[in-house]
């Protein structure tokens, strides 16, 4: 759907065409309107939508948009069959539990879920009865940032039909006025656009309209079908000429700093690349790519170094050397040489480029006036060296010192993203996710550009400590050319007169240092020219920026500290009336086949690695309704990368550091709850209690399988007990009980579970781990007689090093040595000697199966098989594990 800025949304029919004119299997789009007011940056979007069932029977839409990542929905509203549906924006623990569910992520309706690099997909699905029609109606609101010296407005056009009355209406106010506006259509040829597409700009207004007619949007003369599928987007930029940029309504201020005329800094460089071996194939390639455009784009007064990291350092020149022509010719040289080797030493590399760049601090004193970068690249997580996490930022944070700026870029999905923002944060920078693709160097490309060119350092805006509050991000490390420092706070009553900015920074050669005062009789004008909208614009810009700098604030705190900063993001986010990762915005009156209302979530901050595939759950507004066929949702998975114990309880123990996978079984009695993490830093744990088939003969093995789980987080009096039949939540207190067939996300403090209709479920714990279940169920006439559950370990680096448990004690780094392979006792497998925890073990190659990704099937995962239920493998013995109950 759209790209980075609004969406129009498209009812989609779920039958066939069958008709040559604008209806579809009898439904018309009356009309589709994307509206986009922006004041100052903000920009507040309306997308409208109007269907038409012609048939005398019910029909099935879908209202299908997508909205940037970065944007808050803020209302939304359904009309049909006389009937309106408003959206009421909650709490999510109020709206879990007044309501079943907590919110919608798949089979119920609001399905918001991530849609390509920048953008979450929103959907919900209607029956609109016969001889009738339905409006839908979504507001959601953002700040535009300006990249590369303009604003983007991106509009994702695709309504797969022609549309009676087709609108984008983008109107711009913009105080500073505007220096240039443009329109483009991905779709339209450039004639046709120029003629289509109706742009001006003069002052301070700025105006876009793009309304095709029936015609003009058919693929060609006798077409039904739409040529309207692809890119809307509007750029622009407002004029420089005044340095201060100042804007004050209903005790509100926001302040633009964007200098113009600078001489740009000359940059201390240093690039850290990943060259393990996970970065073969395209990857290594693309980025080679980048590195040597990069180079040939650096100036004459710029120095630099790279280094690379895999399991050993290498740096090219071990110290910053100038961007001479002969020096950028050895380095691309050594760019096309370097090769591929080992694990992933992520701490060791940054260090190195750290230490580069405080020794050219320290021993050339003019390199102290330059602006210092570091940029890191990686494709995975730390496997060699110092592999905690925790201890990584620290090192970092001790070593950069606020000097300046970290930027991380994650290059693929196997990176741990929100480790990398943190570290990135937590260092006066910021994270990119480089997506694997064709256009991998230019994305890398396209960020370098962003920091190629900083103006100023050290930037701090001061205001009058007695005249504002509750400031924005005031002190920015560095300024860059065709970027923009915004800032925004309250200002006291009456305090407007005492109303001032300082502008504080270093340049090239010199201080930086201006004063902005306020222009209280342009401000008169510019609250006549816009009136109210100015004034609620302005607030609620600043509301936005400071939600989204608390929700960025809580990922690197903890405790008391976290929950404080959460309560405050919670509170602002109802009180504008945002949908945050904090709030959830219940539907009320509309009701699924269930009877349940439908509750809409932003998906939480980087936290599942999930890719939903169409689910869908129907809302009945008439009395006859389709039964739609619902596709499952996956997970993406690590084939051969998987920690976890499934069926007959097979244990599966993926050693990072040696790209391989250890098995075991345990065999127990029926009814026997065994330990499978059990963290004592924080009391989180795990527990499956078994269930069996008897033996069909004596003698023969009596199968066990996980047939419950129990998942506690006492810091947050979380439980979760899982079985074949029921997921229930906090059991002990008479929480919600949910069946298999449900498709939901609920989210309980610091806990995500996120159920998948028939298929599995996932926990996430902030700052914590993250779980699989699997359900099994059996076919009739199997040899196993009951349904059953696999646990799967997704994420566990942040669990404390005291984790224990059959599967919680190989969360951390172990070592071991695998020699003398030979042929066993059975001639078609291995055998070989296996040292560990200092013994000596007798293992077999072999393999057990993975069934996140097919539940029937499985994938098969080769394995050192430790017989003895372990022994020698885990500490102790495995009746060691048995604990009394779930919980």
């Amino acid at each position: 759907m759209p790209t980075q800025g609004s969406p129009p949304g498209r009812p989609k029919v779920s039958k066939k065409r069958q008709t040559v004119d604008t209806s579809v299997d009898g439904m018309t789009i009356r009309s589709l309107k994307v509206n986009c007011k922006v004041t100052s940056r903000f920009a507040h979007y309306v997308i409208t939508s109007q269907v038409v069932n012609n048939a005398d029977e019910a029909k099935e839409v879908a209202f299908d948009v997508e909205i940037p990542k970065t944007a808050f929905i803020s209302d939304f509203a359904i009309t049909a069959d006389g009937k309106a549906f408003i959206g009421d924006i909650k709490d999510k623990v109020t709206a879990w539990k007044q309501y079943r569910k907590a919110s919608v992520s798949g089979e119920n309706a609001g399905l918001v879920r991530a849609s390509g690099r920048t953008m979450e997909q929103f959907t919900i699905h209607l029956t609109v009865g016969p001889r009738s029609k339905a409006t839908f109606r979504l507001t959601y609101e953002e700040v535009l940032k300006r990249r590369l010296t303009q604003y983007n407005i991106d509009i994702k056009v695709k309504p797969k039909q022609l549309v009676h009355h087709f609108e984008i209406d983008v109107d711009i106010f913009e105080p500073q006025g505007i220096s240039k506006l443009d329109a483009q259509a991905s779709f339209l040829p450039k004639e046709l656009a120029n003629q289509l597409i109706k742009k001006s700009f003069s002052g301070k207004q700025g105006h876009v309209l793009f309304r095709p007619t029936v015609g003009q949007q058919q693929s060609c003369p006798m077409c039904s079908t739409s040529m309207l599928n692809g890119d809307f987007k509007v750029t622009y930029d407002v004029n420089r000429d005044k340095l201060c940029d100042l804007l004050v309504a209903n005790n509100h201020f926001a302040h633009f700093f964007a200098p113009q005329n600078l001489t740009n800094l000359n940059k201390n460089l240093v690039f850290v690349i990943d060259i393990s071996t996970s970065m073969e194939g395209q990857k290594v390639k693309q980025t080679k790519e980048a590195l040597l455009k990069i180079l040939g784009d650096m100036r004459p007064g710029d120095y630099f170094d790279l280094v690379l990291f895999g399991t050993d350092v290498q740096s090219w020149r071990g110290s910053l050397v100038q961007a001479s022509a002969a020096n950028l010719r050895a380095a691309q040289d050594f760019v096309r040489r370097f090769f591929l080797a080992g694990a992933t030493n992520l701490n060791g590399g940054l260090l190195r480029g750290i230490e580069i760049l405080n020794q050219a601090h320290g021993s050339i004193p003019e390199l102290s006036n330059h602006a210092s970068v570091l940029i890191m690249l990686t494709d995975g997580e730390p496997t060699e060296g110092v592999t905690d996490r925790s201890q990584i930022l620290k090192n970092v944070r001790n070593a950069i010192r606020g000097r300046y700026p970290l930027y991380n870029l994650g290059f693929g999905h196997n990176v741990d993203f929100s480790f990398l923002e943190v570290m990135s944060m937590e260092n006066n920078g910021r994270a990119q996710r480089i997506y694997e693709d064709h256009d991998a160097t230019q994305q890398l490309q396209g960020f370098y550009d962003q920091v190629a060119n900083p103006l100023l350092v050290d930037v701090e805006l001061l205001y009058p400590q007695d005249t504002v509050s509750a400031l924005t991000q005031h002190r920015h490390k560095q300024y860059y050319e065709g970027s923009e420092i915004m800032v925004a706070g309250r200002i006291a009553d009456h305090k407007l007169s005492s109303f001032k900015a300082d502008v504080l920074a270093r340049g090239e050669g010199q201080e930086f240092k201006a004063t902005c005062l306020v222009d209280e009789e342009e401000m008169k004008k510019l609250l006549q020219e816009r009136g109210h909208m100015l004034e609620n614009h302005v607030e609620r810009l600043w509301a936005y920026l400071t939600i989204q700098e608390l929700l960025a604030k809580r990922m690197k705190l903890e405790g008391k500290e976290k929950a404080n900063v959460t309560a405050k993001a919670l509170q602002m986010s109802l009180a504008y009336q945002f949908v945050t990762p904090l709030t959830s915005m219940i539907m009320r009156g509309m009701t699924d086949e269930d009877g349940l209302e439908p509750i809409i979530d932003k998906p939480p901050e980087d936290s599942l690695p999930l890719e939903m595939l169409g689910h869908r759950k129907t809302f009945m507004l008439s009395a006859s309704q389709p039964s739609p066929t619902r596709p499952s949702y996956d997970i993406q998975q690590l084939p051969n990368q998987v920690t976890g114990v499934d069926t007959d309880p097979h244990f599966l123990i993926h050693v990072p550091q040696k790209e391989d996978t250890l098995c075991f079984n345990i065999n127990e009695e029926p009814g026997v709850v065994l330990s499978l993490v059990q963290d004592p830093d924080t009391g989180f744990s795990v527990n499956g209690q078994l269930i069996g088939r008897k033996a069909s003969s004596p003698g023969q093995h009596e199968g066990t399988y996980f047939g419950r789980l129990g998942i506690s987080n006492p810091a947050t009096d979380f439980q979760l007990e899982v079985t074949p039949q029921n997921i229930m939540l906090n059991p002990g207190l008479g929480g919600p009980v949910f069946s298999w067939r449900d498709q939901a996300s609920v989210r309980q403090h610091e806990v995500v579970v996120t159920i998948n209709r028939k298929r599995n479920l996932v926990v996430s714990v902030e700052d914590g781990g993250t779980f699989e279940v699997v359900l099994h169920r059996v076919w009739k006439g199997s040899a196993v007689h009951q349904d059953f559950l696999g646990f799967y370990v997704l994420d566990s680096h942040r669990m404390s090093a005291r984790t224990h448990g059959l599967l919680g004690q190989f969360f951390h780094p172990f070592d071991y040595q695998v020699s003398d392979p030979h042929p066993g006792s059975d001639p078609t497998k291995t055998d070989a000697t296996m040292v560990v925890k200092s013994r000596q073990l007798t293992v077999t190659r072999g393999s057990q199966k993975d069934y996140r990704k097919d539940v029937s099937v499985g994938t098969k995962v080769a394995c050192w098989f430790v017989h003895n239920n372990g022994q020698g493998l885990i500490d102790g013995v495995h009746s060691d594990y048995i604990v009394p109950d779930l919980f």
